[in-house]
């Protein structure tokens, strides 16, 4: 079998062989397009030109067969002499053609033509990287256009970066960026475009080049299919019923130009009660679960496209839904209590810091100096006539102690010659 298979390709380029020598033994020539050429027309579009080989005879059916040979192969056949194709330049672009002739049912080949278009000038990883982008689309249809990426890593500190996206013939510049700690442009919002996510088979194409005084900036380019870059509407009218244990939640398709057998779902089913949680997928608009009817219970959706149907981003979550006696915290009641505790710790820890401070430097002490005691005259007053009165009492009391001493050493005096008289008198 292998063998037959390595024989087939040779046999076959000896039965073309043969036919053009067969055609050329005819007076019949097979000759090459001439003038061909390749234009930049529009971001990421290139315009393929060329004309019929004037010495190719007229009599015979002629088409074209051409090959783009980078960035990405691609063959085709057309029987014009103009093409566009729509492919990222920022490597460059090559392409190449023949003539095919088609005589009495067989198709012969001519030599090919080849074309080239360089890369545009600009140092090795200046260019933007990680380039990612997400269309939002509003009730009426309306498509928002949100793009982010990275700087490269040789790109200068002082590298502007310049957004471009182009949706069929409109182009257009961002006019509204975010910028990293350097003030470089490093994400790009388009609030309204002219995107329809609702048409088929177009393209989107992100064009972003630069400047820097210091070094020339390569582009970079990338195309998106609008539909793979949706981030999708989440479900509307969500409701939900628990009669007895049977759960029941119902829901409406997301505003959304696809039909409504296009989306999937997922529900996140939350268990307060024994903290566990399901996720569950179905592709209808209603769901029912048996639960248990003593545990409180919160319910999400979010809805995304089938991969049949062109596959976007999931939608966000819905507002979760509570079935229960004890209902959770609100979302905004979570918030508050955060924030409550994040500003208590705040005041706490600014009241530490202010305490440390103030003993390190003495701050109390020169913020608030201590306040002289006042004189009391009165109480001085009232203290100086007590100790006089005091020192009055004990003088007086020292001059009687001192009379009665005396008056005792008079009397002894006079009672001591008497005592001796009368012992004088005993001896005799």
């Amino acid at each position: 079998m292998a063998i037959v298979v390595s024989i087939f390709p040779v046999l076959f380029w000896r039965m073309m062989e043969f036919q053009a020598n067969l055609l050329q033994a005819k007076g019949i020539q097979i000759l090459p397009p001439v003038n061909f050429t390749l234009t930049v027309s529009a971001l990421a579009e290139v315009l393929l030109q060329w004309k019929p080989n004037p010495d190719q005879e007229k009599n015979h059916t002629v088409e074209y067969n051409v090959e783009i040979m980078t960035p990405e192969w691609e063959p085709y056949e057309t029987k014009k002499t103009c093409s566009t194709r729509t492919a990222v330049l920022h490597n460059g672009f090559s392409a190449r053609i023949r003539t095919l002739l088609l005589y009495n049912n067989l198709q012969i080949e001519s030599n090919w033509v080849t074309a080239k278009l360089q890369a545009p000038p600009g140092a090795v990883d200046t260019s933007v990287t990680n380039l990612s982008c997400v269309i939002y689309t509003a009730i009426d249809n309306t498509a928002s256009l949100h793009c982010t990426w990275l700087a490269g890593k040789e790109a200068p500190e002082d590298t502007k970066y310049f957004l471009f996206y182009r949706y069929n013939s409109y182009t257009e510049e961002c006019q509204e960026y975010s910028k990293d700690k350097w003030e470089r442009n490093i994400g790009c919002r388009f609030s309204n475009t002219y995107i329809k996510t609702s048409e088929i088979d177009e393209v989107i194409v992100i064009h972003i080049n630069g400047s820097s005084k210091y070094t020339a900036i390569k582009p970079f380019e990338q195309l998106f299919n609008p539909h793979a870059i949706e981030k999708v509407n989440p479900p509307r009218n969500v409701t939900v019923f628990l009669k007895q244990n049977n759960l029941l939640i119902t829901w409406e398709m997301p505003a959304s130009s696809f039909l409504e057998d296009c989306f999937e779902y997922e529900l996140n089913i939350y268990n307060w009660k024994m903290d566990y949680r399901q996720i569950l997928e179905t592709t209808l608009n209603s769901f029912s679960l048996s639960i248990d009817d003593t545990c409180r219970f919160s319910i999400q959706i979010r809805a995304n496209r089938q991969s049949w149907c062109s596959e976007g981003f999931w939608s966000d979550w819905t507002e979760p839904l509570y079935i229960g006696k004890n209902q959770p915290r609100t979302p905004v009641d979570s918030k508050a209590y955060t924030i409550l505790i994040a500003l208590i710790v705040f005041i706490c820890s600014v009241a530490l810091l202010t305490a440390i401070i103030c003993r390190k430097y003495h701050l109390w002490s020169r913020l608030f100096p201590p306040i002289p005691t006042p004189h009391n005259s009165l109480k001085n007053l009232f203290l100086n006539k007590s100790y006089q009165r005091t020192r009055n009492f004990t003088s007086e009391t020292e001059t009687e102690i001192g009379s009665c001493f005396e008056d005792f050493g008079s009397y002894v005096e006079d009672l001591y010659p008497d005592v001796l008289e009368d012992s004088c008198n005993m001896n005799y």
